[in-house]
């Protein structure tokens, strides 16, 4: 009895050091510690994976290290935002093409679009604006100019409201002005790696000053979505639509991008816009289309 007591330390001894979680060996310590001192997500995925699958007896340390990362990067990032000024962490992009022909015929068209924007923690703000022009044989058959500020405040990981105001000038159309004011909420509908989608609704109105005949403020309804398809890591699948319902008229219009990415910095896209005006006063009820092939810069 006394050599069984006298052996009970070592038996809790050993059975401590058998549920002991096993030490990460030093070299796959630090090469996942290089991984996270560069500080490529997706690297440190891919050498997490490896050594959890060569090292499964240490995935649990293996994984609070990723989790450790992740955490002092989030933040390491919302204090940045939250110190920085209103001025500061601004993003964009400028989109330009274009064609020219002589000849039998003189015609020459523009499209150009910029976006800036910026995200905060709860708070973003876009800033937008797109020209595109056509004239052949000195008569101008487009003449489209877009400019609108939208804030959008995050209540919670996928809910959100939001403001818009507008501004079109379309003579094309039938209006030289077209002011537009919208609130409303929204939700995104998808969040993950490969699609995302978002949706909004609300009450909007309308004042336009038309070419010909009085101008006219009207009430009416706003809905729109947003979707981006990352098809590969370098190629992106883009839709954008709004359309506005008010007492005897509505409209819409749409966006369909494919862009590909040619090097940080530089995309080529090709888009194709859709318009309709269920009323005119230059032209009859009809779907306006424009494709453009466009190159695009990030900064």
């Amino acid at each position: 009895m006394r050599h069984c007591l006298a052996l009970l330390p070592f038996l809790f001894a050993t059975q401590a050091w058998a549920n002991a979680p096993a030490l990460l060996p030093p070299s796959v310590r630090e090469m996942l510690e290089a991984a996270i001192a560069n500080g490529n997500e997706t690297e440190i995925a891919t050498v997490a994976k490896i050594a959890k699958q060569t090292n499964p007896q240490s995935a649990d340390q293996i994984q609070q290290m990723v989790n450790s990362w992740k955490e002092r990067t989030k933040a390491t990032h919302d204090t940045v935002i939250r110190e920085a000024r209103f001025t500061e962490l601004w993003t964009g992009k400028l989109e330009a093409g274009g064609f020219r022909s002589t000849g039998s015929t003189s015609e020459i068209g523009i499209s150009a679009a910029a976006q800036v924007k910026r995200e905060g923690l709860e708070w973003s703000h876009k800033l937008s604006a797109t020209v595109d022009y056509r004239r052949a044989n000195g008569v101008t058959s487009r003449e489209r100019y877009t400019a609108s500020y939208e804030p959008r405040y995050q209540f919670d990981p996928r809910g959100f409201a939001y403001g818009l105001t507008q501004f079109e000038r379309d003579p094309s159309i039938g209006y030289d002005e077209r002011y537009t004011a919208s609130a409303g909420i929204g939700y995104k509908v998808i969040v993950s790696k490969p699609i995302d989608l978002s949706l909004d609704l609300g009450p909007s109105v309308r004042h336009a000053k038309y070419v010909i005949g009085p101008r006219e403020t009207k009430l009416g309804a706003r809905a729109s979505m947003d979707l981006a398809w990352r098809l590969a890591p370098n190629v992106t699948f883009k839709q954008t639509a709004a359309g506005y319902a008010e007492t005897d008229v509505f409209s819409v219009n749409s966006l369909t991008q494919l862009q590909t990415k040619v090097s940080t910095r530089l995309s080529a896209g090709l888009s194709y816009t859709v318009q309709y005006e269920s009323e005119t006063l230059l032209s009859a009820r009809d779907f306006d289309t424009l494709s453009r092939l466009t190159l695009s810069y990030d900064f």
